[in-house]
């Protein structure tokens, strides 16, 4: 099957997607999340866990290392998919946003404060943050899955009073 063949431009009346990482290194009981800095156009001053953007020549996990290694410095290993989030935020296009954990032997990490500030967390401090919304209820169900479960599927959407919906499929 060629290039052609697969139906991307036939996109005239469907619904898009940006495809997205979010990652979680794990070091014993503490979770890595980045404090956004305050100018940062999504979630400022929220913390959340690393990751951004797949680029066009990447898959998910290729993106997932990259992400980690560039706004961490962190060489990981056993990075697992973990979620995989179809996000409708009321917009034209949505989200597909894959989600990871991975662990890491150091927490020796070389951030850029022009994105953030990076925070080893103790995840049974995590509710004493400003975390990004759909976190205390992801962080949670990821950091105790085994090394065999298999991901999570999630569709998150806002109700009318732009209140987060997460619904996880069975």
């Amino acid at each position: 099957m060629g290039a052609n063949e697969q139906g991307a431009n036939a996109t005239a009346g469907r619904w898009l997607t940006i495809p997205r990482t979010l990652c979680f290194v794990m070091n014993g009981d503490d979770v890595l999340l980045m404090k956004r800095a305050p100018h940062r156009r999504i979630f400022p001053n929220r913390y959340n866990g690393v990751g951004g953007h797949i680029e066009r020549d990447e898959d998910p996990l290729t993106s997932a290392k990259r992400e980690i290694l560039e706004e961490t410095g962190l060489h990981v290993q056993d990075v697992r998919l973990r979620a995989v989030y179809n996000i409708d935020t009321g917009e034209a296009n949505g989200i597909v946003l894959f989600v990871f954990t991975a662990l890491s032997d150091s927490r020796e990490v070389v951030g850029d404060d022009n994105e953030g500030t990076l925070h080893w967390i103790p995840l049974n401090k995590l509710a004493e943050l400003d975390l990004v919304e759909d976190l205390p209820v992801i962080i949670p169900h990821v950091a105790m899955m085994k090394a065999d479960d298999a991901p999570l599927f999630i569709h998150v959407s806002y109700d009318a009073e732009d209140q987060l919906q997460m619904r996880f499929a069975e």
